[in-house]
């Protein structure tokens, strides 16, 4: 016995032709991002310096969250702050280098926001980087770096 071969009428294409435009807009899925403490983001302090954790190696080049509260910023209208662990009443870059926190991480915004109380806590979602670099235009340099980031008062 023969079977059949199905045959697609031009009203089955037609039919077919917003489903096909549908899944091509919506593009692979996206993974949820990494959460990050600040507790997770050195695992080691060796005569070098301190280590990176191996959570934060992983996720190197992937969106991370972690929640921690925005130093007053440099200016303004500057596109970017530092996140800290602890909230912190006086300007990170007034102080001496004695007041610094080691639990620290640079945030570069993808657009401006506007900056919220010292003492609120933050959500900040961004790509992470790490390995120092030093900032252009302030001569900032940093070991930990979210790019792209935005943030949400929690």
């Amino acid at each position: 016995m023969k079977y059949a071969q199905p045959v697609m009428t031009r009203r089955a294409c037609l039919a077919a032709i917003p489903a096909v435009a549908m899944a091509a807009t919506l593009g692979p899925a996206q993974a949820a991002p990494y959460a990050l403490s600040f507790d997770e983001l050195y695992s080691a302090f060796t005569p070098l310096g301190l280590e990176f954790s191996p959570l934060v190696r992983e996720a190197t080049g992937q969106v991370v969250r972690i929640n921690g509260f925005m130093a007053p910023p440099l200016k303004a209208e500057a596109q970017f702050f530092v996140l800290t662990e602890i909230p912190m009443a006086l300007c990170p870059f007034c102080s001496s280098d004695a007041d610094w926190p080691d639990n620290i991480l640079v945030v570069y915004l993808d657009r401006r926001q506007t900056f919220t109380q010292p003492n609120q806590t933050i959500e900040v979602t961004g790509t992470l980087e790490r390995g120092s670099w030093t900032d252009p235009e302030t001569g900032f340099v940093s070991q930990l770096r979210l790019r792209q980031a935005r943030y949400a008062v929690t």
